[in-house]
């Protein structure tokens, strides 16, 4: 099939677009032919908290990207909306996860489908986001009304989209395992690589930090007599994308300066093994979720995880398999860190992992848009 891919992509960053591209080298290894159509303006800079929306690491080689559509210019969108048109693709994937993109994905998706051949499938990472706005549903309206079929990654989500679907078919697929970062080296040459003592256990924040992931949370855990008894470090691995000052004064406040290795600046692409290679323990202390690319990061280098009970989280971490999953607040992410190191659970939790990867692989989600393109009429 022809198939176009609208979402981001290199040159711009983050777990979307690693998403977009590995999908794309999904179906390309199934045999299709696969275009991406990402953003020259994906967000006006008054709506982005980081330093950069683009991406230091080269582009991928394999792909077919085309730096085309503009998030905020209604003629974009119709330029873009006939030129995928009248390339006439069988299935056009379209990556949503904020109302602020139906007005551009929407007006797009109506041009293209006035082929009459092209079907459209939407993969929703959230449908509502995590910090909410006037106005979201009726925009995250007009992009659900023109799509054929979805797949969600979080029962959450599953559960918030029957307030959207008009008989379109949606089936649930988990977020599939992130194997396009490199494999796994030894934790002595991780360490050695990012300058980290040997002389400490660690425990990893990986990813953008926002508010509702839960940092904060995790500072104040680190608080304890007990925690500094366990010669742990925690490192805080990605960029600001809050407010850094409250930040920098709880660390200060809960006087945990010394238990953190802090790293936040965007972690390029292939730094990223590094850092899992050589945390112990990644802990995702969120306070909302749908589901998390770092879960899937930290399954493909076999890393146990401390999770919260949100959102789509506990549906991929088996609780006392592959970790732990906790409710939100800093005293049971505490128990979990201290029953991981005290007991010494990193290799009984790291075979936990090694069984359940298996259950989250790029061919499973390929063929559910394969059996989702066979239902649309």
């Amino acid at each position: 099939m022809k198939i176009v891919i609208i979402g981001p992509a290199h040159p711009l960053r983050g777990g979307i677009a690693s998403f977009n591209e590995r999908i794309a080298q999904e179906f390309l290894k199934q045999g299709h032919e696969v275009i991406l159509y990402t953003f020259t303006l994906q967000y006006p800079s008054i709506f982005f908290p980081g330093k950069t929306q683009f991406s230091p690491d080269p582009a991928p080689k394999d792909l077919d990207i085309r730096i085309k559509i503009s998030s905020v210019n209604p003629f974009n969108w119709w330029r873009v909306g006939r030129e995928i048109r009248d390339i006439k693709p069988d299935l056009v994937v379209c990556k949503f996860w904020m109302p602020f993109f139906g007005p551009s994905y929407g007006t797009i998706l109506r041009i293209i489908k006035q082929n009459k051949h092209t079907k459209v499938i939407a993969n929703i990472d959230n449908i509502i986001p995590h910090e909410q706005r006037i106005g979201d549903f009726q925009l995250a309206q007009y992009f659900t009304d023109i799509a054929d079929a979805f797949i969600v990654m979080s029962k959450s989500v599953e559960e918030e989209m029957k307030h959207f679907l008009k008989q379109q078919p949606l089936i649930y697929i988990p977020h599939p395992i992130y194997d396009n970062y490199g494999e796994k080296v030894k934790r002595e040459d991780a360490l050695n690589h990012l300058n980290l003592s040997s002389d400490f256990q660690y425990l990893m924040f990986f990813g953008f930090i926002r508010d509702y992931k839960g940092l904060d949370l995790l500072i104040k855990a680190l608080n304890h007599p007990k925690i500094r008894a366990l010669n742990i470090k925690a490192i805080i691995a990605g960029e600001y994308y809050g407010n850094e000052e409250f930040y920098q004064n709880l660390i200060a406040q809960e006087g945990v300066s010394d238990l953190l290795e802090l790293r936040t600046d965007y972690i390029p692409n292939d730094e990223v093994r590094y850092y899992f290679c050589a945390a112990d323990l990644v802990v995702q202390p969120y306070k909302s979720a749908t589901q998390s690319g770092i879960s899937q990061l930290a399954y493909h280098f076999e890393n146990p995880m401390v999770v919260t009970k949100v959102g789509g989280l506990p549906e991929i971490v088996e609780d006392g398999k592959a970790g732990y999953v906790v409710d939100v607040n800093p005293e049971t992410i505490r128990a979990a860190i201290l029953d991981f190191f005290t007991n010494n659970r990193k290799s009984e939790f790291q075979e936990g992992v090694k069984e359940n990867k298996q259950f989250f692989s790029w061919d499973r989600m390929y063929q559910g848009f394969m059996e989702l393109y066979a239902q649309v009429k």
